[in-house]
């Protein structure tokens, strides 16, 4: 996972998250709730047959979303995965399909990424996720890199529109991506970054910029304004709320997920707490839990600690999202129905 709390070991070794004696307050949720009340976790990659993960996160009161990627890992072998797992947990775990994009510029492309869309729905899937190679990888035979609104996926996203399919967005990466190391702001991008230099985009000047990423996803949302759409990652506007808020109001259809951003959205606490929490509130239903937590086979030995470190996040999370009390930093202490909606009924309709 790339990016882990560094409070994590502390509270898993403090237990502070049940101990911390937080006063309960009216309309609050406190520390002592975190396993009682019902969570989804809605970008949580599964890539494993082992369903103990599963069942560790019900225990939790936890129900998953696993969105597959184009990425690293062969994407027919996360479907059949995520049909397998699917097929016997279907009220407590759901998942998105992805489609390559190999093949660009042939004439049957869109044809066959809507096949795929097809193959990947009727495996179980509630939805397509769509991958950063798309603007940041992939490239027409001149060498020219192709963003999201290219005319060739037009049809494509006619074709999800009109078939009301969700769409999971991870295109751009966070602000830091186009950074040297010593400008970033999350510690755990320089990790990132300079384990994965193919995605530092300062190092590769030739791939379009920031703005580019944000503005080609921007024209999607305006060319599609009936797609049911979240932007993995805060949309890859994690460093701003003003920013998401601006395309909030601008784009009714477009939702953000937390996964793997949390640290700059305390970060922006840290310096005006007020407004983060305002902020929380008011595009309520417009923001979905996740971790972007990861699960492979294991050995037996290591399958108890991989428990405790996903644990550990989503207590930290729960923490600085529900309490009002200081680890790294001051919780927001949102209401009980704010933390009810963002962390479960926002995406509860993609568990079919």
């Amino acid at each position: 996972m790339k990016h882990l709390l560094i409070t994590v070991a502390f509270l898993i070794q403090a237990g502070i998250l049940v101990s911390c004696g937080q006063k309960k307050k009216t309309g609050y949720y406190g520390a002592g709730d975190f396993e009682t009340v019902s969570k989804i976790d809605a970008h949580f990659h599964y890539l494993s047959l082992d369903d103990r993960y599963l069942k560790y996160a019900i225990s939790q009161n936890f129900k998953v979303l696993n969105p597959n990627w184009d990425g690293e890992l062969p994407i027919d072998e996360q479907l059949h995965v995520s049909h397998e797992i699917w097929s016997k947990n279907r009220g407590d775990f759901a998942f998105f399909g992805t489609f390559p994009v190999d093949g660009f510029g042939e004439e049957d492309f869109s044809e066959r990424i809507i096949a795929r869309i097809d193959s990947c729905l009727k495996a179980g899937a509630s939805g397509i996720k769509i991958w950063k190679n798309i603007g940041m990888v992939l490239q027409d035979s001149s060498g020219r890199f192709i963003m999201i609104d290219d005319p060739a996926f037009e049809p494509v996203f006619q074709y999800l529109e009109s078939n009301h399919i969700p769409v999971m967005a991870h295109l751009g990466e966070p602000k830091d991506c186009w950074l040297p190391e010593e400008e970033m702001t999350d510690p755990a991008d320089v990790n990132y970054y300079r384990a994965h230099p193919r995605y530092h985009m300062y190092l590769h000047p030739e791939v379009p910029s920031y703005e580019e990423q944000i503005r080609a996803r921007d024209n999607l949302l305006v060319k599609y304004p009936g797609l049911d759409f979240i932007g993995a990652h805060l949309g890859s506007l994690e460093w701003s709320v003003d920013e998401l808020a601006r395309r909030f109001d601008s784009f009714p259809n477009f939702k953000v997920d937390l996964s793997a951003r949390m640290y700059h959205l305390q970060y922006q606490s840290e310096i005006d707490r007020e407004k983060v929490r305002d902020f929380m509130i008011k595009y309520q239903d417009r923001i979905l839990y996740g971790t972007d937590n990861e699960v492979h086979d294991l050995p037996e030995s290591e399958l108890p600690r991989k428990l405790e470190q996903i644990r550990g996040v989503w207590q930290a999370h729960w923490y600085y999202l529900c309490t009002d009390s200081t680890l790294t930093t001051r919780g927001l202490q949102l209401p009980r129905d704010v933390v009810d909606r963002i962390y479960y009924k926002n995406a509860e309709s993609y568990f079919r």
